[in-house]
């Protein structure tokens, strides 16, 4: 993994829920072309919570083929149960992928010692993992100083930050160093798009991007100038994309992002499988005016 955007891939489908793996491979391609940095499919996303094994495996096979060994490619494999994380991981592993991310086990709300067990399990399978980190979903933190004690790990390598806090990044750094490992020795990737630029410029890695869906080219932009304490051009790149950042929200994701990849014209349909469903017309306008400011609207090459 390095530093930089990845993209947090939605998964493209068909009208009737099957899989669409031409328009897969279309966006996987336009991510190559726009410089996105790191692909990270089958997450929240990606719909991966609704995917059988069988679809999973099309789904890692077609990214292989395109990108490996352009951009890392992470896939995830978290879930509640660490013996369906363990069969995930193997997948993920015979399929060629580059990186696990492992979410926090969600709605048992381990305690500290579980997770901290349950991530250097997942990490002894020998595939490279980014701890996900995303509390308001999972019920769970897990926190800094819980990081800091696994960091040292081989094969844990990079942690999906996304509770929008980020004084997160000092303190994780400073619990590394607490446990003798170096602070970038970790690679810390912000969740939360609306507090991306912060994080970078505050010492993050980079992110794990809902937006980069739609906006790869000023995604990976921006990082490259956080990267570099250019805090003028992070404004002048990110000022037009912080409506989008919280629109993108206004129901619950990937129901927006699919929507506007779809009116971008890079993926036939914004379906979406049960329990969750297209977005609502009423948020139709919300989502356009937020693309529109971005500039999305004008030109849907490469953004």
């Amino acid at each position: 993994m390095r530093q930089g955007s990845y993209v947090a891939l939605v998964t493209p489908m068909t009208p009737t829920g099957q899989l669409d793996i031409p328009s897969l491979r279309s966006l996987l391609q336009f991510h190559l072309e726009s410089g996105t940095d790191g692909l990270c499919i089958l997450g929240t996303t990606g719909e991966a919570s609704v995917l059988t094994m069988g679809e999973r495996k099309t789904v890692l096979d077609a990214a292989v083929e395109e990108v490996k060994g352009k951009i890392p490619i992470l896939v995830g494999t978290g879930t509640i149960d660490p013996e369906h994380v363990k069969e995930q991981t193997l997948q993920a592993i015979d399929c060629g992928c580059d990186a696990s991310l492992v979410v926090t086990p969600y709605y048992v709300k381990p305690p500290q010692r579980a997770l901290m067990r349950h991530f250097e399990t997942m990490a002894d399978l020998g595939l490279p993992v980014c701890i996900y980190n995303v509390p308001g979903r999972t019920g769970v933190d897990f926190l800094p100083e819980s990081i800091g004690k696994v960091a040292g790990h081989p094969n844990i390598v990079a942690i999906k930050e996304a509770t929008g806090d980020v004084s997160r990044v000092a303190r994780i750094q400073e619990a590394c160093e607490a446990n003798g490992v170096a602070k970038d020795s970790l690679l810390l990737l912000s969740g939360d798009d609306g507090s991306t630029d912060e994080f970078v410029l505050g010492g993050g890695d980079g992110c794990i991007s809902v937006t980069a869906n739609v906006a790869p080219s000023r995604m990976h932009n921006l990082m490259m100038a956080a990267l570099k304490k250019d805090r003028g051009e992070v404004g002048l790149i990110n000022a037009p994309l912080r409506r989008l950042h919280k629109d993108e929200f206004c129901e619950a994701n990937p129901i927006p992002i699919k929507w506007a990849v779809k009116r971008m014209g890079k993926i036939e349909c914004a379906y979406l499988r049960p329990p969750l469903d297209e977005l609502s017309p009423e948020f139709h306008g919300v989502l356009e005016a937020a693309m529109n400011e971005a500039g999305l609207l004008l030109d849907t090459g490469s953004q």
